[in-house]
């Protein structure tokens, strides 16, 4: 018996390309999904997720490559009968699996393919995407109004609420009550009609370097869209294009942990080589380019240091590498050009040094005779004695006097008078 409860629920995906061991390869990578085989036929690789496989590789058979949904259905010819009266048409026919579920391909009006899916067994309850898991289909449409009512009419949706974008148009939400499934517009230009199917991921940023550094391309974001939730839109190395999701709670929490991080990497960089590991779906290939920049970081700091070593051996020529040692290479001039100048200085000091007996002179006369009025009266005196007498007494009482006062101050006759009037 039909399962009830799939209906209008996305239950699987098919990935159309002509290397579907490259596209495991890719997706492997940036998304973290693990080849496996099925068990009734080992060329229909599926893609598996922590939960189980979410979907499959098939050739591409000239047809560019592109990703299929399918959506589930409790009468797979009803639909099928519903979808020629509105306008659609049939791509491939019923086909009846080994369980008992049977599924098709078919075409909206406005010509994006779609699969239909009647599984024999139950799927229960609606539980929220895990990580690998599909969150959001987006219908690309030429008349996403249209559109609507085709798939409404065929599985139930629900029209949710409906944003403004301005020159963009309307964004449509559909789902069931308050779960949504996915939104549609309308585009004129670009390419046609088609499902785009996004991946419920942690991080859409850490998605985005793994899906380039494994061979894809970026096409639109990371972005944030109404609501608080990311979003990137790529292409995988064959052309096929698809998306990834991380809502607003994750990507918070991603930033959380980035910041804890990097303190922590700094610390345990040199024992535990792979310390970037911010996100469990991180492949070991993928964590090797991080753990590059980690070293870098403390590096900087002895590298700081070694910087002047390195330019230290151009000190030997002060001339020529001037600039280069702004720090180190006065230090070593500042004492020769100290030097220089006291050595012009030191004649100079020495030359008063001569007259420094007649200084102390003064001073030691200063304190017994009064100072520097001494000088007045001896010279006054000496010159009255030599005036009036011969020169030969001069001399001769010149040498007593000098005699007597040579070890009180400095060798003058009339400075040795001092003394004996301040007796």
């Amino acid at each position: 018996m039909a399962d009830q409860s799939v209906r209008g629920r996305f239950v699987w995906h098919e990935l159309v390309t002509p290397d579907a061991n490259a596209a495991h390869a890719f997706y492997g990578k940036a998304i973290g999904w693990k080849p496996q085989p099925w068990d009734e036929d080992a060329s229909y690789v599926m893609f598996a997720a922590a939960r189980g496989p979410i979907g499959a590789t098939v050739a591409g058979n000239g047809s560019a490559p592109h990703w299929l949904p399918y959506i589930g259905t409790g009468d797979i010819e009803a639909t099928i009968e519903l979808a020629k009266q509105k306008g659609g048409s049939v791509v491939k026919d019923v086909d009846t699996l080994s369980s008992g579920s049977r599924h098709a391909v078919l075409q909206d009006p406005y010509g994006a393919k779609f699969g239909v899916y009647e599984s024999a067994e139950d799927y229960g309850k609606i539980t929220p995407p895990q990580p690998g898991e599909h969150s959001w289909h987006e219908l690309i449409s030429s008349d996403h109004e249209g559109a609507f009512e085709f798939y409404s009419a065929l599985f139930g949706w629900e029209k949710q609420v409906e944003h403004d974008m301005g020159p963009m148009g309307k964004y449509l939400i559909y789902g069931f009550g308050s779960v949504p499934f996915g939104g549609m517009m309308t585009v004129k230009a670009g390419p046609g009609p088609a499902w785009l199917s996004y991946v419920h991921v942690k991080d859409v940023n850490q998605t985005a370097r793994k899906l380039k550094s494994a061979g894809g391309q970026v096409i639109n974001g990371p972005m944030e869209v109404p609501g608080g939730d990311w979003i990137v839109q790529a292409t995988d190395p064959q052309g096929a294009m698809f998306a990834a999701h991380a809502t607003a709670a994750n990507m918070k929490k991603s930033e959380k942990k980035e910041k804890k991080v990097k303190p922590e990497q700094l610390k345990l960089d040199t024992e535990t080589p792979p310390p970037v590991v911010q996100d469990p779906e991180t492949p070991a290939e993928e964590q090797a380019p991080p753990v590059e920049t980690p070293p870098a970081a403390p590096a900087e700091k002895p590298a700081k240091k070694r910087a002047p070593a390195k330019k230290a051996p151009p000190k030997e020529a002060p001339p020529a590498e001037a600039p280069a040692p702004v720090v180190e290479a006065p230090a070593k001039q500042a004492p020769a050009k100290k030097k220089a100048p006291a050595k012009k200085k030191a004649p100079a000091k020495k030359a008063p040094a001569k007259k420094a007996p007649a200084k102390p002179a003064k001073k030691s006369g200063g304190k017994k005779s009064g100072g520097t009025p001494a000088k007045k009266k001896s010279s006054k005196k000496s010159v009255g004695k030599s005036a009036g007498s011969k020169k030969t007494a001069a001399r001769k009482a010149s040498k007593k006097g000098a005699a007597k006062t040579k070890t009180r101050s400095g060798g003058k006759k009339k400075s040795a008078k001092k003394p004996r009037k301040g007796k």
